[in-house]
């Protein structure tokens, strides 16, 4: 279905929408900002596409989206991994339609049968001798299937800037490349597998709300009361019997108190990314596996092993749309379908050499917390919902992220460490945003001299 562009807007008037410790209602509501959105900051920022497990073997491929673009992850034929535009640059149709699969060694288009090798270069043309002297060769369309302008795997994990210049990859994520290398280092081999397909289901909500609520700690006490308040309820008339279940060491966390989570601490890095659980977070006090601490001590030295398995890290964003949890090997994947519709991808990992119970335990929290049947992530689905409909509202228009705000313009330029309860991340994440989003859009002087021409 063919989208109308967005109604002109300046650089000003999307820096206009962000306000220190407020931001207006429309970076959640306007269907003109989502499209700027789409032609702005997910061209300019790293976004993940996928992980190199889900394509192990040449010729194997995963299609998915950055932004509304649709993209493949291949295994090209030198064992690298490529990420293509996902249409053909005969007529735009889609190569890939399946959601993965393996190509052999190279793409046919089903509709005329041009055909092109897994890093995208054109291949053959039936009837080639049909373009003889009508310019074919000079145009774009006979280079093939256009690669994203650049790709990074870094252990393991695929990210892509789609616009052909910007900020690299080493700059865009900083030191926040720490928590991926903290969930990968928990293997004794050093070595991540994806364990399966992603549950996935749909929010009816800006996808921003996702992001925001994953260091929004002032919520779980609240928002799950009637989750994992009651479980924990249920647990305590037993008389608390010991050994605890693997169920009630996942869900009975979310119910600590204020002070838990304000000593959790959050960190801040540069560009949107940050996570909670700077000291301890709820994955802390989880029972000891059998055979682990052993099999890391051998792959690590003791020192080593202590050190990386006592990094309990809640949740990592990265900006602008997945967020990790290291100790238990999950990422979750926010893709943007509109200004008010949301698809989530859940994704697990297997630890390469680690005790299988491991897995066990994080499919576990997966079908818990993040699955369409979970009795906790209902019960922020609910609350993004009402928010959405809520944010139509005449009342007010400006959104409040205030708490634990200096009173001043802040830095977000360096890495930073604050109190556990503070929205500085949610002020990061939309200073990333602003930022990103205007980097390519034209100011207003450049619109009022082409206006005038």
């Amino acid at each position: 279905m063919y989208k109308q562009q967005p109604r002109q807007m300046a650089a000003e008037d999307i820096e206009d929408l962000v306000q220190g410790y407020q931001v207006h209602r429309d970076v959640y509501i306007s269907r003109d900002v989502y499209e700027l959105e789409m032609r702005h900051l997910f061209t300019n920022s790293w976004v993940f596409v996928g992980h190199e497990s889900q394509t192990p073997n040449k010729g194997d491929y995963y299609a998915t989206q950055i932004g509304d673009q649709p993209v493949i992850q291949v295994r090209h034929s030198d064992g690298e991994v490529k990420v293509l535009h996902n249409r053909c640059p005969h007529k735009g149709v889609k190569i890939a339609i399946d959601r993965e699969g393996n190509t052999g060694k190279f793409f046919r288009c089903p509709y005329h049968a041009w055909s092109f090798k897994t890093d995208g270069c054109l291949l053959a043309i039936p009837l080639k001798k049909g373009y003889e002297n009508t310019g074919l060769d000079e145009t774009e369309n006979v280079k093939g299937i256009k690669p994203v302008g650049d790709v990074r795997n870094y252990r393991g994990f695929i990210f892509a800037r789609l616009a052909d210049e910007g900020i690299s990859f080493e700059d865009f994520f900083q030191g926040s490349l720490s928590s991926i290398d903290n969930m990968v280092d928990r293997s004794p081999e050093g070595r991540l597998e994806i364990a399966g397909p992603p549950l996935r289901y749909m929010h009816q909500c800006n996808w921003k709300m996702l992001v925001e609520n994953q260091t929004d700690t002032c919520h779980p006490m609240v928002a799950h009361e009637s989750s994992a308040g009651t479980a924990v309820k249920i647990w305590e008339s037993l008389g608390n019997p010991e050994p605890r279940p693997p169920a009630m060491e996942i869900i009975a966390p979310f119910m600590s108190p204020y002070e838990f989570f304000e000593d959790m601490g959050i960190r801040t890095w540069p560009n949107g990314h940050g996570h909670t659980g700077v000291h301890h977070s709820i994955h802390s006090d989880y029972s000891a596996v059998p055979g682990y601490f052993e099999a890391m001590c051998e792959a690590y030295g003791e020192d080593r092993a202590k050190a990386i398995m006592d990094e309990n890290r809640h949740n990592t964003v990265y900006f602008p749309s997945i967020m990790i949890k290291g100790p238990i090997q999950q990422l979750r994947n926010f893709i943007p379908l509109g200004p008010d519709k949301t698809l989530v991808e859940s994704y697990i990992y297997r630890l390469v050499g680690a005790p299988d119970h491991l897995l066990a335990r994080t499919a576990m929290y997966n079908r818990m917390i993040n699955a369409p049947t979970s009795i906790v992530g209902h019960d922020d689905l609910e609350m993004y919902e009402r928010a959405q409909e809520g944010l139509h509202s005449e009342g007010l228009e400006w959104v409040n992220v205030q708490r634990l705000y200096p009173g001043a313009e802040e830095d977000f330029s360096e890495e930073a460490v604050e109190n556990g309860t503070t929205e500085r991340q949610m002020r990061n994440q939309f200073h990333a945003w602003a930022k990103f989003m205007t980097a390519t859009m034209p100011r207003r002087t450049e619109l009022q001299g082409e206006a005038g021409q």
